[in-house]
């Protein structure tokens, strides 16, 4: 039996091994900011945009395009995907979106506000201070996150569930003594992928509630919402917008552009969603990782979004307007109606988030919820015990208060 190991390793060389069954399989490679010289990048059109969004990353770090993401990025080849892991220790100011901390805690209580009913408000952000003090002695920030692009809404390429656990496999060998999570999955979304993950041992912990656009279905929605779409629409020529695309915007257009997200993101939602810097943007333009289109009127630029779109799927991680200008003008209508003609005309789902919940309900989105798929398993009882909490929690109370609030 040895000699038959030995044999078999040396069949191998150092970038495949063979699996239970016998089958030749690539190894998991992992890039850090030193190794990423050396990185054969896929020819696909995955691979073409991962290079693009992730090097400035890796090569200049992330606080300097998002300035409240401080994290240790890392790139993962698996066949022929690259995606990007973040390590973290605890960094509990960090964005949510590295921060499970700062997305079942701080985020949470600011949320509380959306509740209307003062009493339990109070009694909930008490709750949250008592676990978030559980939380940090538990270490809950000691984590990796797999397909983490830095974003509100992870897309994932097309990924098999077996890869997402041969991922989970390599990351757990690298990192030990670190929670693996997987953000932003939905199970209707991506079947294949909670199911593996699931039967590996991770939980499904739910994150937020989403809404679903399916734009390339002439027939979704009902005639209500067409209506409402239409009306949204002829607002642009009502005020004396024009709808321009990045190749009608300048240099002197960025600072304006972080401006109206930091109005609506950071100043109305919160400060601790990623605060994009003007470099970012800039980046953003000058590689396409990033569609930028705008409301313009008598030369302002009033409002801004930015999606991108993978494996059939599209969303809008930069979108903000002025806020000062009155709600009666419907920037965000406009803009939101901008939005799906563009799902419309690439024939993509529009994943719309979270938030503004009635607004897209009205309009024909779905709801549905996000998951995040976290394994623990490996770790005692002192590191896991806020991660049963919550899925006990979030599964069994919070799912359905958020189904019947519709939020």
């Amino acid at each position: 039996m040895k000699n038959k190991v030995m044999k078999d390793r040396s069949a191998c060389d150092d970038r495949t091994y063979e699996d239970e069954k016998g089958n030749r399989v690539e190894r998991v490679r992992l890039y850090d900011q030193h190794s990423i010289k050396g990185m054969d990048w896929p020819d696909t059109e995955d691979g073409r945009y991962a290079r693009a969004y992730l090097e400035p990353f890796m090569l200049d770090g992330t606080r300097s395009y998002m300035a409240n993401v401080e994290t240790t990025m890392l790139l993962a080849r698996i066949d022929d995907l690259v995606l990007p892991l973040t390590v973290n220790e605890a960094e509990y100011d960090n964005a949510y979106v590295c921060s499970p901390y700062t997305h079942y805690v701080s985020y949470a209580k600011q949320e509380l506000a959306m509740l209307q009913k003062p009493v339990l408000e109070k009694g909930l952000s008490v709750l949250l201070s008592l676990l978030g003090w559980g939380m940090k002695r538990s270490q809950i920030n000691k984590v990796v996150h797999v397909n983490n692009w830095l974003f509100s809404t992870n897309l994932y390429p097309s990924m098999t569930g077996e890869q997402a656990v041969r991922m989970l496999a390599a990351v757990q060998e690298r990192y030990p003594e670190h929670i693996v999570v997987f953000r932003s999955l939905c199970p209707e979304l991506h079947p294949d992928l909670t199911e593996k993950l699931k039967e590996a041992g991770c939980r499904l912990i739910p994150s937020r509630q989403i809404y679903l656009y399916r734009a390339y279905d002439p027939n979704f929605g009902n005639s209500k919402s067409r209506w409402l779409l239409k009306r949204d629409d002829q607002l642009l020529a009502k005020h004396g917008y024009e709808f321009v695309s990045a190749a009608d915007m300048t240099e002197s257009d960025i600072p304006r552009i972080v401006e109206l997200y930091k109005l609506l993101y950071l100043e109305k939602y919160s400060y601790h969603n990623p605060q994009f810097t003007e470099r970012f943007i800039t980046a953003a333009m000058a590689s396409g990782t990033l569609r930028i289109y705008g409301l313009r009127k008598e030369g302002h630029l009033d409002a801004v979004m930015g999606y991108f779109c993978r494996n059939g799927i599209m969303t809008t991680p930069l979108f903000g307007y002025d806020t000062a200008i009155p709600q009666s003008v419907g920037l965000y209508r406009m803009l939101s109606a901008c939005l799906i003609g563009q799902a419309r005309e690439n024939g993509h789902l529009l994943h719309e988030s979270a938030g503004a919940a009635q607004f897209k309900r009205n309009r024909g989105a779905v709801a549905d919820f996000e998951y995040s798929a976290v394994y623990e398993r490996h770790l005692p009882w002192g590191r896991r015990w806020c991660w049963l909490l919550l899925d006990r929690l979030l599964n069994r109370v919070g799912v359905p208060l958020m189904r019947r609030m519709k939020l």
